[in-house]
């Protein structure tokens, strides 16, 4: 095998390690960035600013999988959806995976110093949720709210650069993200349950049981209505109310995807939120 041949291989196994073929994960982190730039700048983000959590949010996402797989390294080889993940196969040695996640880190660092020096504390946490939270599957019935904090932390430090004060529309979107990430990160859980019971790891889905889908059903109508309070309380332009009935639709398709709790619905469902928050996001750009 020639140099550039192998060159290209690893770059190929690094990027995989870093999900950049499946960028489901990147949108739902970055909705919820894009949702709080927005409502702390009323409609009107600088562009740098914008560009700033941008780019932060690609490179952390990819620094959470690298950190997932190497949490999940003895799990992940026993799961056939897992197993020929690049460091689940060999292919990327745990050395390897850590240095990435070091290098990762570091231009997160670099573009945390284009933002206010008021955030940089804030990194703090939210480097430690993105590294606790791959584990937390092993030790508690919810791992999925680590993650709804971990994947909401961007909306504190939005709000922090750009000089927002953390009022009640802050808090509406803050809970409505977390129970959102609790909702799509179940559907996803669903559609890997019997595996997960088997090498037994925790998530919600296993946890709600045979009530998942009422679980989730309240779930979504608790974001719906922190939505419908946030707009009323923001006194944003009533357009943004065709964006939550477009949400709500979804969230109803959404059901009748899980309905049978089969795994290839359960994973359509989850992918459906990634269009889902777009919309909200779009409607909030109308709405100011």
């Amino acid at each position: 095998m020639t140099l550039r041949k192998t060159i290209s291989r690893r770059a190929s196994d690094y990027l995989v390690l870093m999900r950049f073929e499946k960028p489901i994960g990147t949108f739902l982190l970055m909705w919820p960035t894009l949702w709080a730039l927005w409502l702390a700048n009323d409609g009107s983000p600088h562009a740098s600013l914008v560009w700033v959590f941008v780019f932060g949010v690609i490179v952390m996402r990819s620094a959470g999988c690298v950190i997932n797989d190497y949490a999940d390294r003895d799990i992940d080889p026993k799961v056939a959806r897992t197993e020929q993940r690049p460091l689940a196969s060999g292919r990327v040695s745990t050395k390897e995976a850590l240095g990435l996640f070091g290098c990762l880190c570091l231009i997160a660092l670099l573009l945390l110093l284009q933002l206010p020096a008021a955030v940089w504390p804030w990194s703090i946490p939210a480097l430690t949720l993105t590294i606790i939270y791959p584990f937390m599957k092993r030790f508690m019935q919810a791992p999925q709210l680590i993650l709804g904090f971990a994947f909401s932390f961007s909306i504190p430090m939005a709000y922090v650069a750009s000089g927002a004060l953390f009022d009640q529309s802050f808090y509406l979107l803050l809970v409505a993200n977390i129970v959102w990430v609790v909702v799509y990160d179940t559907a996803y859980a669903m559609s890997d349950r019997e595996e997960d019971i088997k090498i037994g790891v925790k998530s919600t889905a296993i946890w709600f049981g045979s009530a998942d889908r009422h679980v989730l059903g309240v779930l979504q109508l608790i974001f719906l209505t922190l939505w419908l309070v946030l707009i009323g309380n923001k006194g944003l332009d009533p357009s943004l109310y065709v964006a939550l009935f477009i949400a709500a639709g979804m969230f109803v398709h959404q059901q009748v995807l899980i309905h049978k709790r089969q795994q290839a619905g359960c994973f359509q469902a989850f992918l459906n939120n990634g269009w889902l928050g777009g919309v909200l996001w779009f409607g909030l750009i109308l709405a100011f």
